[in-house]
């Protein structure tokens, strides 16, 4: 077991599948989220149908080379109630972002960092609330 990994999100059996086409990506996503999920690696939306089949994902992680908002449509219709989280670099933030009004629930940016990683699927899998960071605005000072 890692360290951080809290024991009773392991037992909660949460069913992730990272597709990617990058499995360096794909790879490295599976390994932050192994000892707290079910984390599958499927390098296309096709393979990901085929395998909700038979084992319905909670959660999709998928990269920004792979959606469109026709995939995302397709995976709502296809694969009702999974959450999706899109996977995108610096460059590719801004599209992702538009992405995520018409289907993502989120957005994961790289540089991936583990704590980043479990937070934001944590969100996105309804164990923990989202994190809005508070301004406290003082009056001018004259």
């Amino acid at each position: 077991m890692q360290i951080g990994v809290e024991t009773s999100r392991a037992v909660e059996n949460k069913r992730i599948f990272v597709v990617d086409s990058d499995e360096i990506t794909r790879a490295a996503l599976q390994f932050m989220l192994h000892d707290e999920n079910e984390t599958h690696e499927i390098p296309g939306v096709e393979e990901a149908y085929a395998k909700a089949a038979e084992w319905k994902p909670d959660l999709i992680l998928l990269g920004m080379a792979l959606a469109s908002t026709e995939t995302l449509a397709e995976i709502g219709q296809r694969i009702p109630g999974a959450k999706i989280l899109l996977i995108a670099d610096a460059e590719g933030e801004t599209a992702a972002r538009r992405l995520s009004a018409v289907g993502a629930h989120g957005i994961l940016v790289k540089p991936l960092r583990l704590e980043a990683v479990r937070s934001t699927v944590d969100v996105a899998l309804g164990r923990a609330k989202a994190f809005i960071p508070l301004q406290v605005l003082t009056p001018k000072q004259k």
